[in-house]
């Protein structure tokens, strides 16, 4: 007879690969059932966008096989349930499990465009997700969605007119774009931009979300001071390009982060524009702009490096059409924010089992 006992004992064999102890310590295994030589549970990620799904489930009917009954019909469902380390007050973003920002040294390195791809990535693998555009003065999120002419509508929400963020492609959106005319230049000093973001972020309606993506503007300013001292921040993700110039202001990016009153942990750096791949040679890479300057830069600050986003046509046609590259059928791009929003939604759920609460940062 297998009995629920046995199948637990069986599991306790196996590890979370990322969180480094096994299934039933950490809580993850749900709904045995046992019918005969019939064995069904539910194992419960930390994320639907869990890169390690396939070698988990294998890992389980394995430890079934060998330490309960090598006969047994095995069948794992694996649902997930993303976990969240905040301790705050949660007065700002209270439905908001893991905020994600987006950060730069300098412009024009694909922030805007990896922040959009990640965000849907996320949101591709079953997450519910949404995306803040942060960048007041150049914001992109609105063209790269295809939302040029919508704007949002407002609603009540417990006495409080509040603004209803657009959807599209699966997840909530917000960008200054979407409330002044796009033939306007936003001329606003620090403070300003700092008081319209504090409002974006208090007076938009974001509801329940695993995820939110803030896309920052490039640099080291007010606006990214205004975000870690507003909202609890759970990583940042930090994009370059292979040049040493990019590179080099990465670098200022990331040692912002770091310093001991701000300490935004970083989830990893990403190198985009990596190589040229044309279309009709998929197998041929051109390193145009050089090559590893973001891998460097993550050795040299010992951070997890995110990967390599190749410079393929579809991605620019798609930000520009707002249809972006992750929903195109063109594999290079696809595979590649695919694997992005994946390794990010491991390096979150590491992060929450690992390091300290998520809270706001303060500043004398």
């Amino acid at each position: 007879m297998i009995t629920k006992e046995a199948v637990l004992q069986a599991l306790s064999n196996v590890q979370e690969p990322d969180l480094g102890k096994d299934l039933v310590t950490l809580n993850m295994v749900h709904d045995i059932e046992i019918d005969g030589q019939d064995v069904s549970f539910t194992v419960m990620l930390t994320t639907p966008a869990c890169p390690l799904k396939e070698m988990i489930e294998k890992a389980c009917i394995k430890a079934i096989h060998m330490l309960v009954d090598k006969d047994a019909i095995v069948n794992v469902k694996l649902d997930a349930k993303v976990n969240s380390n905040r301790k705050d007050s949660k007065d700002v973003l209270p439905g908001v499990k893991n905020i994600i920002v987006v950060a730069s040294g300098k412009g024009g390195v694909g922030k805007s465009t990896v922040s959009v791809n990640l965000a849907l990535g996320l949101a591709k693998e079953g997450a519910s997700v949404g995306l803040l555009d942060a960048d007041i003065y150049g914001p992109s999120v609105p063209i790269m969605l295809g939302l040029r002419d919508e704007r949002p509508k407002m609603m009540d929400v417990n006495g409080k007119g509040m603004i209803i963020p657009l959807e599209k492609y699966g997840i909530k959106a917000m960008s200054i774009g979407m409330l002044i005319d796009e033939k306007q230049a936003v001329i606003w000093r620090g403070p300003m931009a700092s008081s319209a973001l504090k409002q974006f972020i208090g007076d938009v309606y974001w509801g329940e979300l695993d995820y939110l993506v803030i896309d920052l503007p490039p640099g080291t300013g007010d606006v990214h001071l205004t975000i870690v001292q507003t909202v609890p921040v759970t990583g940042a993700v930090i994009v370059s390009t292979p040049q040493p110039v990019a590179a080099a202001d990465a670098r200022k990016a990331i040692l912002m982060l770091k310093q001991p009153q701000i300490n935004v942990p970083i989830l990893g750096v990403v190198e985009n524009m990596a190589y040229f791949t044309p279309a009709e040679l998929p197998e041929n890479k051109y390193y145009i702009f050089g090559k590893g300057g973001a891998q460097q830069m993550a050795d040299q600050f010992e951070l997890p490096y995110l990967g390599e986003i190749p410079l393929v046509q579809s991605i620019r046609e798609g930000g520009d059409k707002g249809i972006p590259a992750i929903l195109d059928d063109e594999p290079v791009a696809n595979a590649a924010f695919t694997q992005l929003a994946q390794r990010i939604a491991q390096n979150i759920a590491i992060r929450n089992a690992n390091l300290e609460p998520t809270k706001v940062v303060q500043m004398g």
